[in-house]
């Protein structure tokens, strides 16, 4: 969405009362910005364990059972 589509859904008051409460939110810590880094470039992954899966040709194939 560009900015002139969210002013245009919001309205000029809403996106200057949402700029100032941005200004007054408190810096994210060390640990957030690399979560959010982590994120952002590898959104997959995001919840995923950090154990290695396993390779796809040692991965069990499920096949469909018989049709009733």
């Amino acid at each position: 969405m560009t900015r002139e589509e969210r002013l245009a859904i919001l309205g000029p008051k809403t996106v200057a009362a949402i700029h100032e409460r941005a200004k007054d939110a408190p810096e994210p810590s060390d640990e957030l910005g690399e979560e959010r880094r982590r994120i952002i470039n590898r959104p997959a992954r995001a919840n995923r364990s950090t154990k290695a899966s396993a390779p796809a040709a040692e991965t069990p194939l499920r096949r469909p059972g018989p049709r009733a």
